[in-house]
């Protein structure tokens, strides 16, 4: 091939078509576990509480995903790379970072856009940079008034390592309209 970065499947081969076959797998097992992730919290927290949590709705919106749909008159297979769907009424997650607001929106069904919008702040240092820039004195004052596992290890999650997601936010009004304001007050990450 003239450039690797350029290879695809065609449709209608084998080849693609067990490529779909494997994704969406991995995609339906993303879900259950993010279902089973908030199952659990779910449990927990009706149990530290004494009492059943009632939920009113439960967002499980995923992003970095290839699935088939319409646009512009043709039948296509969009992949949503740092995207969630926005489909009119749909409603989403856009985190920030581990010290910064995510907000849970509604999707506008932008046509341009492909009924996307971004799916988070996005990094403005890699992990690798944001390591060799920003010091553990610093991630503790980004992260005063929230609880979290104090320790180098998430020195590369550091809220100055991603994008301003107010910005984000602004960026993104006419791709989705927000519903609530999230803070953190806790973050759990593993290590």
């Amino acid at each position: 091939m003239p450039d690797p970065d350029l290879a695809y499947l065609v449709e209608g081969t084998p080849e693609f078509d067990r490529y779909i076959a494997e994704l969406r797998w991995a995609q339906r097992f993303a879900l259950l576990n993010r279902e089973e992730m908030m199952d659990r919290v779910v449990r927990q927290l009706s149990e530290w509480m004494g009492e059943p949590v009632v939920e009113s709705e439960r967002i499980n919106c995923h992003h970095n995903f290839t699935q088939e749909e319409r646009h512009f008159g043709k039948q296509v297979w969009l992949s949503r790379k740092g995207a969630i769907s926005a489909q009119l009424g749909e409603p989403g997650l856009i985190p920030g970072s581990m010290g910064t607001a995510s907000y849970v929106v509604e999707g506008l069904g932008n046509h341009e856009a492909l009924h996307s919008s971004p799916h988070g702040a996005g990094r403005e240092y890699s992990r690798t940079a944001a390591r060799q820039t920003f010091t553990h004195e610093q991630l503790r004052e980004a992260m005063a008034g929230i609880e979290f596992r104090d320790t180098d290890k998430f020195l590369d999650e550091i809220p100055a390592a991603y994008k301003d997601i107010d910005q984000v936010m602004a960026d993104a009004a006419s791709l989705v309209s927000v519903r609530h304001v999230l803070r953190q007050i806790v973050n759990v990450k593993g290590d």
